[in-house]
């Protein structure tokens, strides 16, 4: 095959092996940085506070050890291939077999803003290999773990045969070449995912369902996911909404204008701000780290669910990548995509929801994910935010081995 729409190679062993070059050069940037003059005490109601951020710079230049992240991500195996353009870095980890069971279902985790695959290293193993964290081997995944492209290690997204923003749809047919072509299976797999995972999830799901050629069936089985980033295919001022649907819709409404100021940005300008953050690394962490104190389950306190390495860790795949630009292009491309369910459609592929209390956005209620999805589940946590692999990764694990169980011996899950 020689047209570039179809061309694909096979993955390529990947070691992640930063230079001393690159390190040497952030300890530079963070002893030299410049900070701004500030009005006030800079608590957390205008951004990152600043006493946090001293501690953290604090512990970035003093305590931070990037070969012990850099030791976990090549724990596993990692990999490198083209689909097309489009060069894409991920992790496989495959699961154990089970003499005379069902192989392993291949799950890919996808992850979103401001977020990498960091955000699953604690979980792929518990995942892969149950049995070793006390579970049962019939529970396996093949877990496939994906850097977004212009995200962590894979290319910058790619559009017409050249570098550009591209959106969560064309992500997700990029995904199902990933596994059905560079990975080979020729069985259906689950996908999993949260922010902007959930809306590549959420259109892998709806365009590439389960279908059977050749008495092989491949394709989206089940969907994931721990927040909801489509709109159902409704018209809104005529459809019958529940109490609680209006109820909800007024609350997050309400709350856009305070929480989704850095959507507009890199929406529609983001190439001045990206300026900025790839050359400072104190502006990328303070761009960052308040999100993960907005959005986590924090209370206030972000090292109550995140340390400083873990925010370091994250904050590190985009510093050394030199790619916040092309990461922020996909508000972007999104934009320029403008998919959307039509009226009266929605994914037929089953699908389970973790409501999460503490996300960015409140959860929708049962009723409005129904409207979207072919919903078999809703598990409403008790705690839990927007990063929900790191937060609560032991209940966001079982949910989804349990919804996925009776997949693997072919029975509905009604």
């Amino acid at each position: 095959m020689t047209d570039a729409s179809v061309r694909y190679a096979m993955p390529e062993p990947f070691t992640i092996d930063v230079p001393d070059r690159a390190l040497d050069d952030l300890d530079e940037r963070l002893r030299r940085w410049r900070p701004p003059v500030f009005v006030g005490d800079g608590g957390w109601d205008y951004g990152t506070d600043e006493r946090f951020r001293r501690e953290l710079v604090d512990y970035w230049r003093h305590g931070y050890d990037w070969q012990r992240c850099q030791g976990k991500l090549n724990a596993f195996p990692n990999y490198l291939v083209d689909i097309g353009d489009q060069r894409l870095h991920f992790i496989r980890e495959p699961g154990t077999p089970v003499l005379d069971g069902p192989p392993p279902l291949p799950l890919i985790l996808t992850h979103g803003w401001p977020g990498s695959v960091v955000e699953f290293l604690d979980v792929v193993d518990r995942l892969a290999h149950p049995e070793r964290h006390g579970g049962d081997a019939l529970d396996a995944f093949d877990v496939i773990v994906p850097s977004l492209p212009g995200y962590g290690w894979s290319g910058p997204p790619m559009r017409d045969g050249k570098p550009g923003p591209i959106g969560p749809r064309a992500i997700g047919r990029l995904w199902h070449r990933l596994m059905t072509e560079a990975l080979g299976y020729q069985r259906p797999y689950v996908a999993q995912g949260g922010d902007w995972g959930a809306a590549v999830s959420t259109w892998l799901a709806h365009d590439h369902p389960v279908v059977a050629k050749d008495k092989i069936e491949t394709g989206c089985l089940a969907l994931h996911l721990n927040m909801m980033v489509f709109r159902p295919g409704i018209d809104e001022k005529t459809a019958a909404l529940t109490a609680e649907e209006r109820a909800w819709l007024a609350t997050v409404r309400s709350e856009r204008d305070a929480k989704t100021a850095y959507q507009r940005i890199q929406s529609t300008k983001p190439q001045s701000l990206s300026v900025g953050l790839a050359d400072s690394p104190v502006g990328l962490a303070a761009w960052i780290v308040e999100k993960f104190h907005g959005w986590g389950d924090t209370k206030g306190d972000v090292t109550s669910r995140f340390s400083f390495d873990t925010l370091l860790d994250n904050i590190m795949v985009y510093w050394l990548n030199g790619n916040i630009a092309s990461a922020n292009w996909l508000y972007r491309g999104v934009r320029e995509e403008n998919a959307r369910l039509a009226v009266g459609e929605r994914v037929e592929t089953p699908t389970a929801f973790m409501a999460f209390p503490a996300d960015l956005a409140p959860p929708p209620p049962e009723a409005w994910l129904a409207r979207a999805y072919n919903l078999r589940r809703y598990t409403k946590m008790p705690s839990g935010g927007h990063f929900a692999a790191l937060e609560e990764p032991a209940a966001w694990i079982e949910d989804i081995r349990d919804f996925c169980r009776p997949f693997r011996f072919g029975a509905a899950n009604d």
